[in-house]
């Protein structure tokens, strides 16, 4: 047995006797408070023995624990220095939440293709939204013009500041399924059913056509940047995960076959700081893998039972994944472990979805968010207790097939069936 493996199985019998004291701590502050019924059930639950006697000792030390804590700061990661501390289970128990419901969100603007609209993004500063469809063709939009055109006196203002949609794009020759904006440039990144991830220039006005053309051997299905943009990862109908050198337009691949997933790829995430990236699929796995080496680190089989994973994304600590799957289910995940710590129920009034659907984090990461299909409404829950929220008609008429917040602002956008994509906003209550 190398040295690596004998520490990390010291390691895991540390942790497994220190979790025993927990339990045990636990338990005989229980028969001292009285609740002997409780204690013989944690104590038969957990194994515990000898029988834990009756003690104060566990309120003692947290009493210590807390005024020692109280002289400590959550370490920040980059992002969360940027946009705000996410959620992160390890440094919390009562969170004040400061966020408004996504509830209490209103339609700013509505816009219209020709067809279905199933793909969204926004850009990593929020002031610009993509829209693409089964029609082909992507449209970019402001976002402060379109908050302009809902404002009381709206029309006058968007005369002054100009229409909302600032560029529309034609590439494509069937169904632009994802968009990615970059994280750095001016470039907006497409993937289609016509088997191609085309690069934007969208900085020139003039510019129509992609000034760069990734050519795949199947449709693609979703896609990622690196936090440095110099990578782009891409997900089609094969059960490979393709990484491109979106400078040199070379591709790789995992050298390791075992390690694939053994269906297409359905939702693909970078970590913030782009150390590991994570994969969903159709075969109803979670994946997650080595940004720089490209290997698989860690499978979570049958995340949903065996339905499809219809998302998967990071929290902003990097501590956890949230993930969804057609069977309306939607779970947090912690990657320390790789096992689910909060399920969000009571979504999908029909069980399953026909259609794959993204849950995702509010702003601030307060709530966690998921379209129901059947009702064309929206599902909220609080993201730390997995408490139910008021629900919010989305006022589409056909199946929402993609949804996205904003990074940093009380905004999101939904894109439809009935070819239309709104964009949510809570304005500051007077």
């Amino acid at each position: 047995m190398k040295d690596s493996e004998i520490l990390e199985a010291m390691e895991s019998k540390n942790a497994i006797k220190f979790k025993e004291q927990i339990y045990r701590l636990i338990i005989s502050q229980l028969f001292y408070d009285g609740f002997q019924s409780l204690a013989v059930s944690l104590s038969s639950a957990v194994q515990a023995h000898p029988t834990c006697p009756p003690s104060d000792r566990l309120n003692h030390i947290v009493s210590l624990g807390l005024q020692h804590e109280h002289t400590l700061k959550k370490p920040l990661n980059k992002v969360e220095m940027l946009l705000g501390p996410g959620l992160d289970l390890e440094y919390e128990t009562d969170v004040q939440t400061s966020a408004p419901e996504p509830a209490l969100y209103e339609t700013a603007y509505v816009t219209s293709h020709k067809a279905q609209c199933r793909s969204g993004a926004f850009s990593p500063d929020g002031q610009l939204v993509a829209t693409g469809s089964v029609d082909a063709s992507i449209k970019i939009l402001d976002v402060d013009r379109m908050l302009a055109k809902s404002s009381p006196d709206g029309e006058m203002a968007t005369d002054q500041q100009g229409h909302p949609v600032i560029r529309t794009l034609y590439d494509h020759v069937e169904e632009v399924t994802c968009l990615e904006f970059h994280p750095r440039d001016a470039i907006l990144a497409s993937g289609s059913r016509d088997c191609t991830v085309k690069l934007f220039d969208f900085s020139k006005a003039a510019a129509k056509k992609a000034f760069k053309t990734l050519s795949d051997s199947d449709q693609i299905r979703c896609m990622a940047f690196h936090p440095t943009g110099d990578y782009l990862v891409v997900g089609t109908n094969q059960p490979v995960v393709r990484l491109y050198d979106t400078n040199t337009a070379q591709c790789y691949v995992c050298s390791f076959p075992s390690q694939y997933h053994t269906n297409a790829i359905t939702s693909l995430k970078y970590s913030f700081d782009g150390k590991l990236y994570v994969s969903g699929s159709r075969d109803g796995s979670i994946k997650l893998w080595d940004g720089v080496s490209n290997k698989c680190v860690g499978t979570v089989s049958q995340a949903h039972e065996g339905a499809e994973v219809g998302s998967v994304t990071f929290s902003r600590s990097g501590k956890y994944v949230l993930s969804s799957g057609t069977d309306s289910s939607v779970k947090l995940w912690e990657l320390s472990s790789l096992r689910c710590i909060i399920a969000y129920t009571g979504a999908g009034t029909m069980g399953k979805q026909e259609h794959r659907a993204q849950a995702l984090f509010n702003h601030s990461e307060d709530f966690v968010m998921f379209p129901d299909e059947a009702t064309t409404s929206l599902c909220c829950w609080d993201a730390r207790t997995a408490q139910r929220k008021q629900l919010l008609s989305l006022g589409h008429n056909g199946a929402v097939r993609y949804i996205i917040h904003a990074p940093s602002t009380a905004a999101f956008l939904t894109c439809s069936d009935d070819y239309r994509a709104r964009f949510w906003y809570r304005r500051n209550p007077h």
